[in-house]
């Protein structure tokens, strides 16, 4: 079903409303793990309009079901609540020259704007069949909240679960369909230390954690196929002062791929750097702070049925063509299980994950339209 007059009509006016859901929402500080003050002005919004029974669940996703009954199977539509950001207090915003500048603007808050104003006019016109749908503002999905919220939804209705969609982009042209699978890990060494000058020659923690760094950085990469590979430190910490040889380091350390057999080769050869520290006898402690698995074995039929629509609606509403691309979003849970999952963008922006993130306001007229003629041609 391509967009009708009568879509056309509400996306020209419900996104300055998505818009005012943006200046809203960027109010409302959502580190991952605290959306409670996002969730609940969700949950209020769908209740105000309409949408029965919505709710709460332990993991703070806000769930709003339509058509749903105690055993149809489900279509799940979500946009994530938390930001990148760790602030607990409200975070800058401004507004001038079609753009809104704050952290987290496009990611995820105006997409989630979108969905929900495209929400209620698909379950206020859609005529439905057996299938019901799962509309949710979602937690955790940034950084080490490890995709909390999508576990939780995926143990609750997994096996219901026959497609899964996430708007989750600043880009309305790519779509992720490849998961990224990760594995993130924090790092402490402990050594003798003591005094600079009176117990030179002690082992220095910060020394062996650079050193270890050093080993993980000499990896050749594996690869299979087109597959991409990628490791990081991105946080080091230790120490005590400038005259102290330090007892204690740590870091911050992760491993990437988006094929589940060079991820498992990445894990190896981490646990053999470790292993081979611990033998000099270097104390080293690991706890491990995320695990995102890769893509499963998807129906390639159910699966191209999904992209294709989302390609369909791209073309027919703005003229654009699709580009397929590998990620790391709420798609990993799903995927890994083996349902159709797709991730794309329903505005335009930039700067994602830095303070100077921007939403290109009139973006979110193109973004309902797309989304509407997304959503109808199920």
């Amino acid at each position: 079903m391509a967009l009708t007059p009568e879509m056309s009509a509400y996306a020209a006016k419900a996104w300055e409303e998505a818009a005012q859901i943006v200046r809203d929402l960027c109010k409302l500080p959502a580190p991952s793990h605290h959306e409670e003050l996002r969730a609940e002005y969700c949950r209020k919004w769908f209740s105000d309009n309409g949408f029965e029974n919505v709710s709460v669940d332990k993991a703070l996703n806000v769930i709003a079901p339509v058509n749903v009954r105690s055993d149809n199977k489900l279509i799940v539509v979500m946009a994530h609540t938390d930001t990148v950001f760790p602030d607990t207090e409200p975070m800058p915003f401004i507004e001038k020259e079609g753009f809104m500048y704050s952290p987290g603007v496009t990611d995820d808050t105006a997409n989630l704007s979108v969905l929900m104003v495209c929400a209620r006019y698909f379950k206020e016109n859609y005529t439905f069949g057996d299938e019901g749908y799962l509309f949710i503002a979602n937690s955790c999905e940034e950084g080490l909240g490890n995709l909390k919220g999508t576990r939780q939804i995926m143990a609750d209705y997994g096996s219901r679960v026959t497609e899964f969609i996430s708007l989750d982009s600043a880009c309305m042209d790519r779509m992720v369909c490849l998961a990224v699978g990760s594995h993130r890990y924090k790092v402490t060494v402990r050594t003798e230390g003591g005094h600079s000058f009176g117990n030179f020659g002690n082992r220095n923690a910060i020394h062996v954690l650079a050193t270890m760094i050093n080993a993980l950085y000499s990896v050749k990469v594996p690869q299979e196929g087109n597959s991409k590979t990628t490791y990081n430190v991105g946080i080091i910490s230790g120490g005590t002062s400038v005259n102290t040889i330090a007892q204690e380091a740590e870091m911050m350390y992760e491993y990437r791929s988006d094929n589940k057999n060079c991820l498992a080769k990445m894990q190896q050869m981490f646990e053999k750097t470790i292993e081979a520290f611990q033998a000099m006898g270097v104390e080293v402690d690991v706890e491990k702070l995320g695990d995102r698995p890769c893509s499963g074995e998807v129906d390639e039929v159910r699966y191209d049925a999904l992209k294709n629509r989302a390609r369909a609606a791209l073309k027919e509403t703005l003229d654009l063509e699709m580009i397929d691309r590998s990620g790391s979003t709420d798609c990993n849970i799903p995927l890994s299980m083996g349902i159709p999952a797709i991730c794309f963008g329903v505005c335009r922006g930039g700067g994602c994950h830095t303070r100077e993130e921007k939403l290109e306001v009139a973006s979110l007229h193109e973004g309902c339209r797309l989304f509407l003629d997304f959503l109808f041609k199920k």
